[in-house]
């Protein structure tokens, strides 16, 4: 099997009994082709991953095994089980789909539907295609809650999707997809947006569900590590087609394909400048404390403590990354510090200036120098203004003083700086919209309009997370540059643990709200104290 990766791109040879056998797909969508002549093979039992960088074409194959590509012209053949999928009926595939074909999206609030209770959507699974009574499938669905490892399945059966917590909604989608035992699993990137801690413990629970159940595994990621740690054999898409396939740790011992090595070589790698001794501190929190109320029946309420005493110190050029899972309080202290989150307690200085009880006169100039980029530039990009006006927006606000003219060239010097000019192959910047631009380069923009102010401070919020790694790599090497030539402190929050390890100078540990762990970066990667820090490092593989 060592040998596939050296087989003509876009060629995949079957297994004496493939499971799943695709000859030759090719999906347009009018003139365009996102699916170029691709052939691939998964044998019963087989864990086989499609990666690619964001527009390959690995999620549109997935979708095309179930014929859930509308608007497009697919030809070629795909043999499940013998059968041609392409040539079935649609009445046919819904027989398909669900029973002996399951599917896990990425984002499983999108995927459930809001209105109905998870044991509602699981059984309307097995009532369709088993045909059993409500009773039945309610008592099924229980068991397979349990199965996937939600606690108290019995009272979660009727909860509803936004009840349940990130991680719980990815296992009520793994038993839903499961519910009828299909004979083959698409998963489409399924642990991208979660906690490294509990990604692995989802993939975890997909190696021993797939080992019970015998049934192989289409997965769709751009996360190469968790490919290295869990899949049997690989195929790597660039722009439509299959350039390389084979044994998984032959592809990555010894890729054939110039773009195979670059993705392979797009691992974070660690870009932190010396940070001078007598780098003067600049942010300082001191016992920061952050509560939320909420109600808990009708006339009682609660106070829930989101961050706790929190202490900390960001010097003048200096990254500190804070790492934890979701609901650890990273965000919300980072919200806390740049005083768009009220305090319970302690106090937030910026060059010994307390900031988070100033008034709003002085709240708006300290605004100039502490500024954000979020992990969604889509969602915090306006749709409806020009690039110009969103990155001339702060300049417009914070120096009215300057004339059009000059707002407008230097708005086009830092487009320039970020890679998004005239020189750099994008034409008509200022005129064009977000919706125009990849997501590396939404990502470029948002950076551009909180660094064209000159801040001090950068909180930036899970900056990479939702970019392929060669892109992530790209803004990792930006932020460097941008950080070395103004003297910027960054403040690095993700669960990116390998992102963070590449970017900081210390890093702090958060679980529940509190500091459990803070040290130098390597050092706290080389020999963390605390038994949290320990599985996490684990967990992300860099223990």
């Amino acid at each position: 099997m060592a040998a596939d990766a050296r087989l003509e791109p876009g060629r995949d040879p079957a297994p004496a009994a493939p499971l799943l056998d695709v000859r030759h797909l090719t999906v347009r969508f009018g003139a365009s082709v996102v699916v170029n002549d691709v052939s691939l093979s998964i044998a019963p039992g087989e864990k086989f991953a499609l990666v690619g960088e964001s527009g390959s074409g690995k999620s549109i194959t997935a979708l095309s095994v179930l014929r859930l590509v509308d608007a497009a012209t697919t030809s070629g053949e795909i043999r499940f089980e013998g059968e041609d999928l392409v040539r079935k009926s649609e009445r046919q595939m819904r027989a398909i789909r669900g029973s002996r074909i399951g599917m896990i999206f990425q984002e499983p609030m999108t995927a459930l539907n809001p209105l109905y209770t998870i044991g509602n959507q699981i059984a309307e699974v097995l009532e369709l295609h088993e045909a059993i009574r409500p009773n039945a499938a309610r008592t099924r669905a229980i068991e397979l809650l349990a199965r996937t490892g939600i606690p108290e399945p019995a009272k979660r059966v009727d909860v509803y999707p936004h009840q349940l917590s990130g991680g719980q909604r990815q296992r009520a989608m793994i038993a839903m997809a499961l519910a009828c035992r299909p004979r083959l699993l698409l998963c489409d990137e399924p642990t991208t947006a979660l906690d490294v801690t509990i990604q692995a413990q989802i993939l975890a629970l997909l190696d021993e569900l797939q080992a019970e159940m015998g049934m192989a595994l289409l997965f769709i990621t751009h996360d190469l590590n968790l490919v290295r740690r869990f899949t049997h054999r690989v195929g790597v898409m660039e722009r439509g087609r299959l350039v390389e396939s084979g044994a998984t740790d032959e592809v990555f011992a010894r890729p054939q394909h110039s773009y195979t090595q670059r993705l392979l070589a797009s691992r974070p790698v660690r870009v932190v400048q010396p940070l001078p001794e007598d780098a003067p501190p600049l942010l300082q929190a001191e016992a920061v404390g952050v509560t939320f109320a909420f109600s808990e029946g009708l006339f009682r309420k609660r106070q829930f403590a989101a961050v706790k005493a929190a202490t900390l110190t960001l010097r003048r050029g200096e990254t500190l990354g804070i790492v934890g899972e979701s609901g650890s309080g990273k965000t919300t202290l980072g919200m806390a510090l740049l005083a768009l989150q009220p305090l319970a307690g302690g106090a937030v200085r910026l060059a010994g200036e307390r900031i988070d009880n100033a008034p709003r006169e002085a709240l708006r100039r300290m605004r100039r120098r502490m500024q954000v980029v979020f992990q969604d530039p889509f969602a915090s990009l306006s749709p409806r203004m020009t690039i110009g006006q969103i990155v001339g927006e702060g300049l417009a606000l914070h120096r009215p003083e300057l004339a059009p003219a000059e707002r407008e060239r230097l708005v086009l010097e830092m487009l320039d700086e970020v890679g998004l000019a005239e020189r750099h192959g994008v034409a008509g910047v200022l005129q064009r919209y977000p919706h125009e631009f990849s997501g590396g380069q939404r990502q470029r923009i948002a950076i551009a309009r909180a660094v064209v102010l000159r801040p001090e401070v950068l909180v930036l919020d899970e900056p990479t997370s939702a970019l392929d790694v060669s892109v992530q790599q790209q803004v990792l090497a930006l932020l460097a540059t941008l950080q070395k030539h103004y003297a910027l402190s960054y403040l690095f929050i993700s669960h990116d643990l390998a992102v963070v390890r590449a970017m900081s100078h210390r890093v702090i540990v958060m679980k529940d709200g509190d500091l459990v762990e803070e040290g130098e970066a390597e050092a706290l990667f080389a020999a963390p104290r605390q038994s949290y820090t320990k599985e996490l490092l684990a967990a992300a593989h860099l223990a």
